[in-house]
């Protein structure tokens, strides 16, 4: 196995665990419930485009972005736990659905998820951002840095085909049974954010307190 070989398979087997798509795909659905394929369509596109761009972003500036503002991957985490918890609280009372809405009110909401939570953090987290950041640096040549742009591409790409796909399963579940299934995940989301949060916070009060 080549050296661009085994390093596009580290950047694909990474990120695909750390974006996992199949996770994020119930809470896609429960979020564009009441949506049409189309709305749900466009969200999906926009949620791995915004993923992507992100992603990319992060990899050519996120060393110095972070430097710059003094930003840690471990406050990252803790912001993003709470807005889990928010989130998650929200599917638990079974609130994340829409009614009847108006055209725009549907094309504003579809821009809202679809860039936050869908995309930052729950698709592009502070795991995908740091890793972003470190398989830059390690990628030394041009080829190496493409391999790794086409990687994260690809990624993402399967991240809108999965969640593309769901709107068959949300349309098998019913009203009832997107119902039922957003207060389940709800509270799974609610676990998530607390590890998320508590992950992000022991490395911050270690260093506060100066404990090993």
């Amino acid at each position: 196995m080549s050296d661009l070989t085994a390093f596009a398979l580290l950047c694909f087997t990474s990120f695909f665990t750390i974006l996992n798509p199949i996770g994020v795909m119930p809470v896609f659905m429960t979020m564009t419930a009441d949506l049409d394929s189309a709305a749900k369509t466009k969200t999906a596109r926009k949620a791995a485009l915004t993923s992507f761009i992100t992603m990319v972003t992060f990899a050519f500036t996120g060393k110095l972005l972070f430097q710059f503002f003094n930003i840690s991957a471990d406050s990252f985490r803790v912001v993003g736990g709470i807005i889990f918890f928010s989130m998650g609280y929200e599917m638990l009372q079974a609130r994340l659905s829409r009614m009847k809405v108006s055209e725009e009110d549907v094309r504003q909401y579809v821009t809202d998820i679809s860039i936050t939570p869908l995309a930052i953090p729950m698709i592009c987290g502070p795991g995908a951002i740091t890793n972003s950041i470190v398989l830059m640096e390690s990628a030394g040549t041009f080829e190496k840095k493409a391999v790794l742009i086409g990687m994260m591409a690809l990624v993402n790409a399967i991240v809108f085909v999965v969640l593309w796909g769901s709107a068959g399963i949300s349309k098998a579940l019913g009203d009832t049974g997107n119902k039922i299934l957003m207060r389940l995940m709800g509270l799974i989301v609610m676990v998530i954010a607390v590890e998320f949060f508590f992950s992000g916070l022991r490395p911050i009060l270690r260093s506060i307190f100066n404990v090993g």
